[in-house]
Protein backbone atom coordinates (compact mmCIF):
# COMPACT_ATOMS: atom_id res chain seq x y z
CA UNK A 1 0.00 0.00 0.00
CA UNK A 2 2.79 2.42 0.90
CA UNK A 3 4.51 1.78 -2.43
CA UNK A 4 1.30 2.66 -4.25
CA UNK A 5 1.13 5.92 -2.31
CA UNK A 6 4.75 6.61 -3.21
CA UNK A 7 3.96 6.04 -6.88
CA UNK A 8 1.08 8.52 -6.76
CA UNK A 9 3.26 10.99 -4.85
CA UNK A 10 6.21 11.08 -7.23
CA UNK A 11 4.42 10.19 -10.45
CA UNK A 12 6.26 9.09 -13.55
CA UNK A 13 7.38 11.44 -16.29
CA UNK A 14 6.28 10.03 -19.63
CA UNK A 15 8.01 10.76 -22.91
CA UNK A 16 6.31 13.48 -25.02
CA UNK A 17 5.31 10.89 -27.58
CA UNK A 18 3.86 8.62 -24.91
CA UNK A 19 1.96 11.44 -23.21
CA UNK A 20 0.55 12.63 -26.51
CA UNK A 21 -0.46 9.06 -27.37
CA UNK A 22 -2.44 8.59 -24.17
CA UNK A 23 -4.14 11.98 -24.31
CA UNK A 24 -5.19 12.08 -27.93
CA UNK A 25 -5.67 8.53 -29.18
CA UNK A 26 -7.60 5.49 -28.12
CA UNK A 27 -5.73 2.16 -28.21
CA UNK A 28 -7.77 1.10 -31.26
CA UNK A 29 -6.59 4.16 -33.22
CA UNK A 30 -2.99 3.58 -32.19
CA UNK A 31 -3.14 -0.07 -33.28
CA UNK A 32 -4.52 1.01 -36.65
CA UNK A 33 -1.57 3.37 -37.08
CA UNK A 34 0.87 0.65 -36.04
CA UNK A 35 -0.64 -1.72 -38.59
CA UNK A 36 0.19 0.87 -41.24
CA UNK A 37 3.88 0.30 -40.59
CA UNK A 38 4.87 2.55 -37.68
CA UNK A 39 7.28 0.21 -35.86
CA UNK A 40 8.56 2.87 -33.45
CA UNK A 41 4.99 3.52 -32.34
CA UNK A 42 4.55 -0.23 -31.77
CA UNK A 43 7.55 -0.28 -29.42
CA UNK A 44 6.30 2.78 -27.53
CA UNK A 45 2.75 1.38 -27.31
CA UNK A 46 3.95 -1.95 -25.89
CA UNK A 47 6.25 -0.14 -23.45
CA UNK A 48 3.42 2.09 -22.21
CA UNK A 49 1.17 -0.92 -21.60
CA UNK A 50 3.72 -3.06 -19.75
CA UNK A 51 1.97 -2.31 -16.41
CA UNK A 52 -1.33 -3.45 -17.92
CA UNK A 53 0.29 -6.63 -19.25
CA UNK A 54 1.81 -7.32 -15.82
CA UNK A 55 -1.57 -6.73 -14.16
CA UNK A 56 -3.38 -9.17 -16.48
CA UNK A 57 -0.62 -11.76 -16.03
CA UNK A 58 -0.62 -11.45 -12.22
CA UNK A 59 -4.41 -11.75 -12.15
CA UNK A 60 -4.23 -14.90 -14.27
CA UNK A 61 -1.47 -16.46 -12.15
CA UNK A 62 -3.12 -15.34 -8.88
CA UNK A 63 0.24 -14.03 -7.65
CA UNK A 64 2.64 -11.17 -8.27
CA UNK A 65 4.47 -11.66 -11.57
CA UNK A 66 7.92 -10.08 -11.83
CA UNK A 67 8.43 -8.72 -15.39
CA UNK A 68 12.21 -9.10 -15.04
CA UNK A 69 12.29 -12.79 -14.22
CA UNK A 70 8.97 -14.60 -14.75
CA UNK A 71 8.38 -16.52 -17.98
CA UNK A 72 4.66 -15.81 -17.74
CA UNK A 73 5.26 -12.11 -18.32
CA UNK A 74 7.31 -12.81 -21.45
CA UNK A 75 4.52 -15.05 -22.74
CA UNK A 76 1.93 -12.31 -22.13
CA UNK A 77 4.15 -9.63 -23.68
CA UNK A 78 4.52 -11.69 -26.85
CA UNK A 79 0.76 -12.30 -26.87
CA UNK A 80 0.09 -8.55 -26.58
CA UNK A 81 2.22 -7.97 -29.67
CA UNK A 82 0.36 -10.81 -31.38
CA UNK A 83 -2.92 -9.11 -30.51
CA UNK A 84 -1.75 -5.95 -32.30
CA UNK A 85 -1.24 -8.00 -35.46
CA UNK A 86 -4.58 -9.79 -35.21
CA UNK A 87 -6.93 -7.05 -34.00
CA UNK A 88 -9.75 -5.99 -36.31
CA UNK A 89 -11.44 -2.63 -35.81
CA UNK A 90 -14.51 -4.00 -37.57
CA UNK A 91 -15.15 -6.50 -34.79
CA UNK A 92 -16.59 -3.81 -32.54
CA UNK A 93 -14.49 -4.98 -29.59
CA UNK A 94 -12.08 -2.87 -27.58
CA UNK A 95 -8.43 -3.62 -28.26
CA UNK A 96 -7.55 -4.11 -24.60
CA UNK A 97 -10.38 -6.62 -24.16
CA UNK A 98 -9.19 -8.50 -27.24
CA UNK A 99 -5.54 -8.35 -26.06
CA UNK A 100 -6.48 -9.76 -22.65
CA UNK A 101 -8.23 -12.69 -24.35
CA UNK A 102 -5.15 -13.45 -26.47
CA UNK A 103 -2.84 -13.18 -23.44
CA UNK A 104 -5.02 -15.50 -21.36
CA UNK A 105 -5.11 -18.08 -24.16
CA UNK A 106 -1.35 -18.07 -24.54
CA UNK A 107 -0.87 -18.31 -20.78
CA UNK A 108 -3.27 -21.26 -20.63
CA UNK A 109 -1.26 -22.98 -23.39
CA UNK A 110 1.94 -22.28 -21.45
CA UNK A 111 0.55 -23.69 -18.19
CA UNK A 112 -0.73 -26.82 -19.92
CA UNK A 113 2.65 -27.37 -21.54
CA UNK A 114 4.43 -26.92 -18.22
CA UNK A 115 2.06 -29.34 -16.52
CA UNK A 116 2.67 -32.00 -19.17
CA UNK A 117 6.41 -31.48 -18.82
CA UNK A 118 6.22 -31.76 -15.02
CA UNK A 119 4.17 -34.94 -15.26
CA UNK A 120 6.60 -36.55 -17.69
CA UNK A 121 9.63 -35.42 -15.67
CA UNK A 122 8.90 -35.68 -11.93
CA UNK A 123 11.08 -33.81 -9.46
CA UNK A 124 12.73 -37.05 -8.42
CA UNK A 125 14.29 -37.41 -11.88
CA UNK A 126 16.43 -34.31 -11.15
CA UNK A 127 17.88 -35.57 -7.88
CA UNK A 128 21.67 -35.57 -7.63
CA UNK A 129 24.39 -36.58 -5.19
CA UNK A 130 26.72 -34.06 -3.59
CA UNK A 131 30.32 -34.65 -2.48
CA UNK A 132 29.11 -36.22 0.79
CA UNK A 133 26.78 -38.60 -1.10
CA UNK A 134 23.77 -36.66 0.16
CA UNK A 135 20.77 -36.48 -2.19
CA UNK A 136 19.59 -33.04 -3.23
CA UNK A 137 17.32 -31.62 -5.91
CA UNK A 138 18.77 -28.61 -7.80
CA UNK A 139 15.31 -27.43 -8.89
CA UNK A 140 13.98 -27.38 -5.35
CA UNK A 141 17.19 -25.72 -4.19
CA UNK A 142 16.88 -23.01 -6.81
CA UNK A 143 13.24 -22.38 -5.94
CA UNK A 144 14.10 -22.15 -2.26
CA UNK A 145 16.87 -19.63 -3.02
CA UNK A 146 14.53 -17.57 -5.20
CA UNK A 147 11.91 -17.51 -2.47
CA UNK A 148 14.55 -16.45 0.05
CA UNK A 149 15.83 -13.67 -2.23
CA UNK A 150 12.29 -12.36 -2.76
CA UNK A 151 11.64 -12.34 0.98
CA UNK A 152 14.97 -10.65 1.64
CA UNK A 153 14.21 -7.95 -0.95
CA UNK A 154 10.74 -7.46 0.56
CA UNK A 155 12.18 -7.09 4.07
CA UNK A 156 14.82 -4.61 2.90
CA UNK A 157 12.21 -2.60 1.03
CA UNK A 158 10.02 -2.44 4.15
CA UNK A 159 13.03 -1.31 6.18
CA UNK A 160 13.78 1.44 3.65
CA UNK A 161 10.22 2.72 3.87
CA UNK A 162 10.33 2.63 7.67
CA UNK A 163 13.62 4.54 7.83
CA UNK A 164 12.47 7.07 5.26
CA UNK A 165 9.19 7.66 7.08
CA UNK A 166 11.04 8.19 10.39
CA UNK A 167 13.18 10.89 8.77
CA UNK A 168 10.12 12.69 7.45
CA UNK A 169 8.23 12.45 10.74
CA UNK A 170 10.61 14.97 12.29
CA UNK A 171 9.29 17.51 9.78
CA UNK A 172 5.66 16.63 10.48
CA UNK A 173 5.27 14.96 7.07
CA UNK A 174 3.17 11.82 6.62
CA UNK A 175 2.67 9.63 3.57
CA UNK A 176 -0.95 10.66 3.09
CA UNK A 177 0.07 14.33 3.10
CA UNK A 178 2.70 13.60 0.47
CA UNK A 179 0.08 12.17 -1.85
CA UNK A 180 -2.02 15.32 -1.47
CA UNK A 181 0.97 17.64 -1.94
CA UNK A 182 2.31 15.93 -5.05
CA UNK A 183 2.34 18.22 -8.12
CA UNK A 184 -0.21 17.12 -10.70
CA UNK A 185 1.70 18.11 -13.84
CA UNK A 186 4.92 16.55 -15.11
CA UNK A 187 6.57 19.94 -15.76
CA UNK A 188 5.94 21.07 -12.18
CA UNK A 189 7.19 17.74 -10.84
CA UNK A 190 10.39 18.06 -12.89
CA UNK A 191 10.97 21.62 -11.65
CA UNK A 192 10.52 20.58 -8.01
CA UNK A 193 12.83 17.59 -8.50
CA UNK A 194 15.44 20.09 -9.67
CA UNK A 195 14.97 22.24 -6.56
CA UNK A 196 15.17 19.18 -4.30
CA UNK A 197 18.28 18.03 -6.13
CA UNK A 198 19.92 21.42 -5.54
CA UNK A 199 19.05 21.21 -1.85
CA UNK A 200 20.45 17.67 -1.58
CA UNK A 201 23.58 18.67 -3.52
CA UNK A 202 24.39 21.75 -1.41
CA UNK A 203 25.71 20.12 1.77
CA UNK A 204 25.56 23.24 3.94
CA UNK A 205 21.93 23.91 2.97
CA UNK A 206 20.88 20.33 3.55
CA UNK A 207 22.61 20.18 6.94
CA UNK A 208 20.89 23.45 7.86
CA UNK A 209 17.55 21.83 7.01
CA UNK A 210 18.36 18.71 9.03
CA UNK A 211 19.58 20.67 12.06
CA UNK A 212 16.97 23.43 12.18
CA UNK A 213 14.00 21.78 10.53
CA UNK A 214 13.61 24.90 8.37
CA UNK A 215 13.77 24.96 4.59
CA UNK A 216 16.40 27.47 3.32
CA UNK A 217 13.87 29.25 1.14
CA UNK A 218 15.90 32.35 0.28
CA UNK A 219 18.97 30.40 -0.81
CA UNK A 220 16.91 27.99 -2.94
CA UNK A 221 15.09 30.81 -4.73
CA UNK A 222 18.42 32.40 -5.62
CA UNK A 223 20.11 29.18 -6.70
CA UNK A 224 17.17 27.80 -8.70
CA UNK A 225 15.73 31.02 -10.08
CA UNK A 226 12.23 30.37 -8.75
CA UNK A 227 9.85 32.43 -6.66
CA UNK A 228 9.68 32.26 -2.90
CA UNK A 229 6.02 31.32 -3.22
CA UNK A 230 6.90 28.25 -5.31
CA UNK A 231 9.35 26.95 -2.72
CA UNK A 232 7.11 27.62 0.28
CA UNK A 233 4.00 26.17 -1.36
CA UNK A 234 5.81 22.90 -2.17
CA UNK A 235 7.83 22.67 1.06
CA UNK A 236 6.82 19.10 1.93
CA UNK A 237 7.51 17.74 -1.54
CA UNK A 238 10.94 19.39 -1.76
CA UNK A 239 11.97 18.15 1.69
CA UNK A 240 10.76 14.60 1.00
CA UNK A 241 12.62 14.32 -2.31
CA UNK A 242 15.81 15.88 -0.93
CA UNK A 243 15.94 13.28 1.86
CA UNK A 244 15.33 10.53 -0.66
CA UNK A 245 18.23 11.78 -2.81
CA UNK A 246 20.54 12.22 0.17
CA UNK A 247 19.74 8.86 1.71
CA UNK A 248 20.54 5.30 0.70
CA UNK A 249 17.28 3.92 -0.66
CA UNK A 250 18.09 1.71 -3.69
CA UNK A 251 14.70 -0.03 -3.75
CA UNK A 252 12.78 3.24 -3.58
CA UNK A 253 15.03 4.75 -6.26
CA UNK A 254 14.19 1.93 -8.67
CA UNK A 255 10.50 1.80 -7.79
CA UNK A 256 9.99 5.55 -8.04
CA UNK A 257 12.05 5.87 -11.22
CA UNK A 258 14.07 8.79 -9.86
CA UNK A 259 15.80 10.43 -12.87
CA UNK A 260 19.50 9.59 -13.09
CA UNK A 261 20.65 13.20 -13.23
CA UNK A 262 19.16 14.06 -9.84
CA UNK A 263 20.62 10.91 -8.30
CA UNK A 264 24.08 11.59 -9.72
CA UNK A 265 24.11 15.14 -8.35
CA UNK A 266 23.24 14.05 -4.83
CA UNK A 267 25.75 11.21 -4.88
CA UNK A 268 28.46 13.56 -6.14
CA UNK A 269 27.78 15.97 -3.29
CA UNK A 270 28.23 13.20 -0.75
CA UNK A 271 31.75 12.39 -1.92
Amino acid sequence: MLLLLFKRFFGKTASPKSANMKQNKAPEAIVTQIRQGDDSLREQFISDYRPYIAKVTSRFCKRYVDPTRDDEFSIALTAFNEAINQFSTESGRSFLGFAETVMRRRLIDFVRKEQRHTQSLPYSSFEMQDEDDQTYNPIETRQALQAYELKLASDERKMEIHEYSKELESFGISFMELVDSSPKHADSRQMLLGIASTLAGETHLFEHLRASGKLPVKELTELCGVSRKTVERNRKYIIAVSFLLQGSYPYLYDYLNIPGQERDMSEEAGR
